[in-house]
C-alpha cells in the first residue's frame, strides 16, 4: 500500500490517537479501496469528517485503526455529464453543489438542500456522499437525491455498481455501505427536460440544531396544467428515507386544487410515521407542518416546471 501520512491539522481532535491510529490519504478508488482490504474491516472513509469525527468523539462510532482520506481522488470531485446523465462525486462539497450551474439547472431541489446544510464552514468542507453515508432519515442531501431519483455508484472488491439510492439504507445510522470494503463513488441522475423542475424546503429550529424538525424535496413533471409525474420524498417519516408512493399515486394525472390537495394530506397523514422527539419537535406538530410544507413545495415546482 501507499506511504500513509499523520493527520493534518485541520482534522485533529482531542485524544485523536484514541480514536484511530493512522491516517492514509488515497490518490485513485483503487488506492481507497486497497487500503481498505488491507486494514481488515478496521478501516473508515473521511472526506469532510463533519459527521465522522463527531460520532467518533462523543463515542457514537467505535474507534478506528485507519481513517482514508478520499477528497485527493480526482473522479470523486467531478460534476459533469456522462452519456445523458449527471454524475456528481461523493467527495464534492456542499458548496461546489449550490455553485453549480448543472446542478441548479438539473437538479435544483438538490442545490437548494445543500446550500441549507449547515453554516458556511461546513458547506465548505462537508460532502455529499457524507450527507448519505451517515444515513439519517431527515439527510437534506439524501431527501432532494431520492426525489431526483438518483442512483448510487459503489466500488467493492466485487466491482462497480449502481444502485437505487432507498437500497442503501437499513435504518436510522445504518446502511450497506457499513459493510466491509465498500465505497460509495458517486451519483447519477436523469438530465431534467421540458416540463419538469424540483424544490426543496426544510423547517429547522431557531438556535440551529443540525438536523431538520422536517423536510420536503418533489419533482415533478407537467403538461399543461396537469401533474403527468411526481416524486415526494418527507423525512423524517420513517427509519429510513422513501418516497411516499400513496401521496403521488393521488396527484398523477390531476390538476392542483382543493380537493387534490386534501386527498394528497389524507394519503400523508396515512404513510409517514411521524414521532415525537424529546429536542426537536412533537408529532403533530410535523403533522401540522408536513401539510404545509407539502402545499408550498408542490406549488413552488410546479410553478418552476413552466421554466426552460
Amino acid at each position: 500500500m501507499k506511504s500513509r501520512r499523520k493527520v493534518p491539522p485541520s482534522l485533529m481532535v482531542a485524544d485523536p490517537m484514541n480514536l484511530w491510529n493512522d491516517y492514509f490519504v488515497a490518490r485513485s478508488i483503487h488506492d481507497a479501496l486497497e487500503a481498505m482490504v488491507e486494514s481488515q474491516g478496521t478501516a473508515r472513509i473521511i472526506a469532510g469528517g463533519t459527521d465522522l469525527l463527531l460520532d467518533l468523539q462523543q463515542g457514537r462510532s467505535d474507534p478506528v485503526h485507519l481513517l482514508v482520506d478520499v477528497t485527493e481522488i480526482p473522479e470523486m470531485g467531478k460534476i459533469e455529464i456522462r452519456q445523458g446523465e449527471l454524475f456528481i462525486g461523493a467527495a464534492v462539497t456542499h458548496k461546489k453543489i449550490t455553485q453549480s450551474e448543472l446542478i441548479r439547472e438539473h437538479g435544483y431541489a438538490l442545490a437548494i438542500a445543500s446550500g441549507l446544510i449547515g453554516g458556511p464552514q461546513v458547506r465548505n468542507s462537508a460532502t455529499l456522499g457524507g450527507n448519505v453515508a451517515h444515513a439519517l432519515p431527515a439527510a437534506d442531501g439524501t431527501i432532494a437525491l431520492m426525489a431526483l431519483d438518483a442512483s448510487a455508484e459503489i466500488v467493492s472488491t466485487s466491482g462497480t455498481r449502481r444502485l437505487p439510492l432507498a437500497d442503501l439504507f437499513l435504518g436510522p445510522g445504518k446502511s450497506i455501505l457499513q459493510e466491509e470494503n465498500q465505497i460509495l463513488t458517486g451519483f447519477y441522475m436523469d438530465l431534467r427536460q421540458p416540463g419538469q423542475a424540483s424544490a426543496f424546503q426544510r423547517v429547522m429550529r431557531p438556535q440551529g440544531v443540525a438536523i431538520a424538525i422536517l423536510n420536503i424535496a418533489i419533482w415533478l413533471q407537467r403538461k399543461q396544467n396537469v401533474i403527468e409525474d411526481i416524486r415526494i420524498v418527507m423525512g423524517p417519516a420513517g427509519p429510513v428515507p422513501r418516497r411516499l408512493s400513496a401521496m403521488e399515486s393521488v396527484l398523477i394525472e390531476q390538476e392542483i386544487c382543493q380537493d387534490t390537495l386534501a386527498s394528497a394530506r389524507s394519503a400523508m397523514l396515512g404513510e409517514t410515521n411521524f414521532r415525537t422527539s424529546r429536542h426537536r419537535s412533537t408529532k403533530n406538530y410535523r403533522q401540522e407542518m408536513g401539510s404545509v410544507l407539502f402545499e408550498d413545495t408542490l406549488h413552488r415546482a410546479f410553478e418552476l416546471s413552466q421554466v426552460g
